[in-house]
Order: structure tokens, then sequence, then C-alpha cells
């Protein structure tokens, strides 16, 4: 997309400002005419006072309009001062003011940065070229003096050498000035863009931040409830067959049952402080789950109903904790689904390998056959704490029936490993 180029628009603040310039200094072109006209600036040459007035007018009217017509108002001020000197207008200080302000302009708010030079570049060389023809004349018509023919230096050519000085001074300002202006508004442009480029940016990211913390809240709570829930309601349902015939063996799920209520509590618990709490610091220990835990959760796992065999494969290595939660939570993700799909006598396998580029938790179950995987809550929290952890994560259905689950993290290469190989 290309960049949209830099212009000017006066804001209707700045336009008052103008026209009040220029009113008060077409209340200093008069008094200044007037003081003038009564000092004889030009002596008998003088033009009538009332010409000063039209050119008060002529020279300060335009700079009402300088932002937004900066180009027309530069050659209408230059032109009444070009026109003003040469009739002899008592009045040269307010229009020297006037037209700085003008070429200004043009530098600083002519949109169009082509033309804005030419207009001023006409300008200063119109104006230096009729100095140079103005000093030439009357070089001529003073030549019989002696002051003039005494030398290069003499006190004419002198004052001449500092009118030119001045002019440069002069034009130069105004046009060094007006560029600073226009760059400094271009600059002050992009940086405002920056920052609502930024302030937008920030907006996103918040938005982002609190989509993903309610993803990861909703899997929490799936992958807590989802669990214990389901082990008590097997729980429960064997309870309920032997009640009658085994009491003691009753008494023994029920005491199971309340074990996995009470450590549902205490997740849930240790979730909502964690969101209660700003910064996400709690009087809660942090979650201490690690690899090892899998065992006892296979163990769970035979006791809810599901024979789950456990195996730790490879020579097991330190893993990042948060790695070691997210593949606990996909076992227990995966043996809740096992239990709750599998069918009447199914079994499981839980394999955790360790290699040289990472680790790996294999969960495969047997039981009913799975002609198509419908995806659901649970299997999108899977994918999203394999991908969180940085790694992979395999669904597939298994020919003689059940499910195998397979989740891959590569994990950081340390000196100690490399140094092995």
């Amino acid at each position: 997309m290309p960049a949209v180029p830099f212009t000017r628009t006066p804001t209707a603040r700045e336009q008052r400002s103008d026209l009040l310039l220029a009113a008060v200094l077409f209340v200093g072109a008069v008094l200044s005419a007037g003081l003038s006209s009564i000092a004889q600036m030009y002596g008998d040459e003088q033009a009538d006072l009332w010409t000063a007035v039209v050119y008060a007018v002529v020279v300060t009217a335009p700079l009402a309009f300088r932002r937004r017509w900066p180009g027309i108002v530069a050659v209408v001020t230059a032109t009444a001062y070009f026109v003003a000197v040469t009739i002899k207008i008592p009045e040269v200080y307010v229009g020297n003011i006037a037209m700085f302000i003008g070429l200004y302009s043009v530098g600083a708010w002519m949109n169009h940065r082509r033309r804005a030079m030419i207009v001023r570049i006409a300008i200063i060389v119109g104006m230096f070229a009729w100095l140079l023809i103005t000093m030439y004349y009357e070089a001529i018509t003073q030549a019989d003096e002696a002051e003039v023919v005494a030398g290069a230096f003499s006190p004419y050519v002198a004052f001449m050498m500092i009118q030119i000085l001045l002019n440069a001074l002069y034009f130069g300002g105004a046009y060094y000035f007006g560029e600073r202006a226009w760059h400094s508004a271009a600059e002050r442009e992009v940086l405002e863009q920056r920052t609502s480029e930024l302030e937008r940016e920030r907006e996103v990211t918040a938005a982002q931040a609190v989509a993903l913390d309610r993803v990861r809240i909703a899997r929490e709570l799936h992958d807590v409830v989802a669990h214990h829930v389901s082990v008590m309601g097997v729980q429960a349902g064997a309870a309920r067959l032997v009640i009658d015939q085994d009491p003691a063996q009753s008494t023994r799920i029920l005491a199971g049952i309340e074990d996995s209520a009470r450590d549902a509590i205490s997740e849930l618990r240790q979730l909502l402080e964690t969101l209660r709490t700003p910064g996400g610091d709690t009087a809660e220990p942090a979650s201490t789950l690690t690899l090892d835990d899998i065992a006892e959760l296979a163990a769970a796992s035979t006791d809810a109903g599901l024979p789950t065999d456990y195996a730790v494969i490879g020579e097991p290595v330190a893993v990042p904790s948060l790695i070691a939660v997210n593949l606990y939570r996909i076992a227990q993700e995966s043996l809740t689904n096992a239990r709750r799909h599998a069918g009447v006598g199914a079994t499981a396998d839980v394999r955790v390998r360790y290699d040289d580029d990472g680790v790996e938790v294999e969960i495969v179950n047997t039981g009913r056959t799975v002609a198509q995987l419908r995806p659901g809550l649970g299997q999108l929290g899977m994918r999203e704490r394999a991908a969180a952890s940085g790694g992979t994560l395999e669904v597939t259905p298994r020919t003689l029936g059940g499910l195998r689950v397979r989740a891959r993290v590569p994990l950081p290469v340390t000196a100690e490993a490399r140094s092995t190989r």
C-alpha cells in the first residue's frame, strides 16, 4: 500500500489567528505610513499619503489567507512591496514583515512542494534583479560625485553591499524557516501516526491477551472438571453395582469419590485464587506437577475402572514446568476420554519417552472402534497445550479399536547433552 503524501490543512483556529495577524499588521502599516510621511522618508519624491493607506490594505489583507492560498498571498505581497518602493510610498517596515511572512508561508504551508520552490525562487530572483537594476541606475546618476569614483570600496559601494547582504539574509531566512516548518510538521504527523498505530496495536494486544486468558481458563476448567467428574461418575456407578453384595468394597469406592472431589475442589480453588489476584501472584503454591506424576495418574485411572499400564523409556531429563504441566494435562484428558468412550473391558498404556531431541507422551487405549474422530473441546485443548509447548499432537484411531494419542515436545539441548554426543 503506497504511503499517503503529507499535506497540511489549516484549522479554523489557525485561520482566525491569521485574520488577527492581518488586522494587527494593517494597524501597524497605517501607523508606520503616517510616521514615515511626517519624517519625509523619500523627501520631495514621496507619494501621497492616501496611497500608503491603499498599500497597507493590499499588503496586509492577503495574510488573512496565508495558510489557505500561500502562493497567491506571497505573490501579492511581493508585488505590492515592489510597487510601493518603486513609486516611493512612505511605508517600508510593515511591508517587509508582510513579504517575509508570505515567503515563509509558501515554504511552511504549500502542499505542492515543487510549485512552492518555484514561487519562492521566482520572487527572490525577481527582487534581486530589481535591486541590482536599482543600484546600477543610482550608481550612474551619482557617478559625478567624488565619493562614488573614489574606488571599489567607496561609501556608496559599501552601502550597496550591505543592502545585498541584508536581502540575502532576509530571503534566505524566509526560505529556510519555511522549509523547517514544513519538515517539522511532517515529522510531527509521522509521530502522531505512529503513536496512533501503537495505540491501536496496544488495544489489539490487550484484546488478544484477554482472549488468550479466556481460552486458558476454559481449558483449565475443562481439564480439571472433566477429569474428576468422569472419575467420580465411574466410581459412583461401580459403588451402585456392589453396594448390596460387598458393602466394604462400596465403602472404599465412595472414599475414592470423596478423594476425587477433594482434589477437584483444591485445583479449582488454586485456579480461582490465580484469577482473583492481580499479576497472577497467589498465596497458594505454584503447580508442582511433573512428568513423574503421570504414574499416579495411571494408577488413579486403574482405580477408576480402566486398567492402565505405565512405562518410562529412555533416560529422564529435566523438563520445564510449563511443558510438564501441559503433557500431564494431555495424558489426563486422554485417559478421561478413554474411560468415557472406550467401553467395558478396555485397557490403556501410558508411555513417557525421552530421547536426545525431546520428550514424548503416548497414550494408547483399546475398546470401541472409532470410525471418525469427532472434534471437541478436549481435543482442542490438547492441541492448544501441545502448541503452547512448541510441540505437536497426533490423535489417530487404531485399527483394532481405541485411540492413540501422541504428544511430542522438543527440548533445548543443554551443554552437558552436547558434550556427550
